[in-house]
């Protein structure tokens, strides 16, 4: 009984960790992506930019979902600005993005 226990705690423990290893693969780091949002996209989407004011609060969590998962943003006048980042660093945009969004738990304050 006893081997059998543990024999399903760590069928378990290994099925949680292949599911976060998986999950974070997708994920990008919020951290870079506003680095990168910031080094990229800020210099034109500021308050009196070439392009419309932008911040993550400027959408919810969905609207940031349908942007970056319909690949939106490739149709923008700034495509060009788009084509130089990495797969990694839009996925770490996004990441910024939507863990800033307007209805996220802590959605971003200042632009």
């Amino acid at each position: 009984m006893k081997r059998m226990l543990i024999s399903i705690m760590t069928l378990v423990f290994l099925t949680v960790s292949v599911a976060g290893l998986m999950g974070a693969e997708k994920g990008g780091n919020s951290r870079k992506g506003k680095y990168t949002f910031r080094k990229s996209c800020r210099e034109c989407h500021m308050e009196g930019g070439k392009a419309q004011e932008l911040s993550p609060a400027n959408k919810t969590q969905a609207q940031w979902d349908a942007v970056f998962a319909a690949d939106q943003y490739k149709s923008l006048a700034c495509k060009a600005e788009w084509e130089k980042l990495s797969a990694g660093d839009i996925n770490d945009i996004y990441a910024y993005m939507w863990d800033h969004a307007f209805d996220s738990p802590s959605p971003a304050k200042c632009k």
